[in-house]
């Protein structure tokens, strides 16, 4: 059982940056992966970033550059740093972590409420 609750997210304007932030809690030593995903209005939830259990890190091609994704293992928390954000990166943003059930033979997701980044032009 895995709580994730996210913060972080506003307003800003394009070319602005925002730090997002998710805190862990429960069986957090169980997790094999967390990411970070995102979903605008009428669009599919995609997936930004991901940081395995072992630091290595994922992101999607359009955030490469921009966007790094950063854990403190002390206090069960993951970042995501967004600089030089532009409109279309606008959308809720998910906590999301997995970890494998061995009882069921696959990877478990569970999701944070969501924080709202919004950008303007």
């Amino acid at each position: 059982q895995v709580q994730l609750v996210e913060s972080g997210g506003g307003l800003v304007q394009a070319g602005g940056s925002l730090r997002l932030s998710c805190a862990a809690s429960g069986t957090t030593f169980s997790i094999n992966l967390m990411g970070w995903y995102r979903q605008a209005p009428g669009k599919q939830r995609e997936l930004v970033a991901t940081i395995s259990s072992g630091g290595s890190t994922n992101y999607v091609d359009s955030v490469k550059g921009r966007f790094t994704i950063s854990r403190d293992n002390a206090k069960n928390t993951m970042y995501l740093q967004m600089n030089s954000l532009k409109p279309e990166d606008a959308a809720v943003y998910y906590c999301n972590a997995k970890r494998y059930l061995y009882s069921i033979s696959r990877m478990v997701d569970y999701w944070g409420q969501g924080t709202q980044v919004t950008v303007s032009s």
